[in-house]
C-alpha cells in the first residue's frame, strides 16, 4: 500500500475537490440505485440528492454509465506501475499494482466495490460501457509498458499484452460477482494473471 498512498500526496487542492465531487456524485447514485434500480434512477435525481446540477454530473460522468464505472485509481495505479522495478516482468508489476488497488477499494468502501461490481453484470447498458472504457485504461496501460520495454505504444505486441491482461481482470471481477461475491477477490485475480502468464492448461 505504500507504493499507491505515496502518489496521493502529490494531488493538487483542484484535483482532491474534484475527486470529492465525483465521489459525492458516485455515493448519491448507488443509495438512490439501492432504493429504485439503476433504470429508475435519473441523472436529475443523482444531481439533486449529490446537491450540484445536472450540467455539473454530466461535467465529470459524459454517460450515467459513467458514474458506477469510473473510479479514481487509473492515475494511481498507472504511477504506482511506473515505479515498480524496470527488471520486473510485466505482468508481475500488473498483478502488484492491481492487488495494491484492489486492497484500497475493499478497505475504503467493500460495499460499494460489492455494489458497483453486481451492477457491472445485471445491467446490459453497464457491460456495453465497460468494453469502450477499458479502451481508455488500456491505452494508458500501453503508454507506461511502452516507457518500460522502449517500443512504441501501439505496437501490436503491447497492445494485446495491455486488453488481454484487462480482459482477464475484468473477467476475474465479473466472476466474483456472479457468485455473490463468495471468493476472495484477490485471489481470483491471482488466477486469473497465473492463467495469462502460464496459458491453460488442460
Amino acid at each position: 500500500m505504500d507504493t499507491m498512498a505515496a502518489t496521493t500526496p502529490q494531488l493538487g487542492l483542484r484535483e482532491r475537490k474534484k475527486i470529492k465531487t465525483r465521489t459525492e456524485i458516485r455515493r448519491a447514485t448507488y443509495r438512490l440505485v439501492a432504493e429504485q434500480g439503476y433504470d429508475a434512477t435519473t441523472v436529475e435525481q443523482i444531481a439533486e440528492a449529490a446537491e450540484v446540477s445536472p450540467s455539473t454530473v454530466f461535467r465529470y460522468f459524459p454517460t450515467k454509465e459513467d458514474i458506477v464505472l469510473t473510479d479514481e485509481y487509473d492515475e494511481l495505479l498507472v504511477a504506482a506501475l511506473r515505479d515498480r522495478p524496470e527488471d520486473e516482468p510485466p505482468l508481475e508489476s500488473l498483478r502488484f499494482v492491481v492487488q495494491e488497488g484492489l486492497r484500497m477499494s475493499m478497505e475504503i468502501d467493500p460495499a460499494e466495490m460489492r455494489q458497483r461490481t453486481k451492477l457491472m453484470v445485471e445491467v446490459p447498458a453497464l457491460r456495453a460501457r465497460m468494453m469502450e472504457s477499458m479502451s481508455g485504461t488500456g491505452r494508458m496501460l500501453c503508454a507506461v509498458l511502452a516507457e518500460r520495454s522502449g517500443r512504441d505504444p501501439d505496437d501490436l505486441e503491447i497492445r494485446v499484452f495491455a486488453m488481454g491482461t484487462l480482459g482477464g481482470l475484468n473477467e476475474a471481477t465479473a466472476y466474483w460477482a456472479e457468485r455473490g461475491h463468495q471468493d476472495d477477490l484477490t485471489e481470483l485475480v491471482d488466477r486469473a494473471i497465473n492463467t495469462l502468464r502460464d496459458g491453460l492448461v488442460l
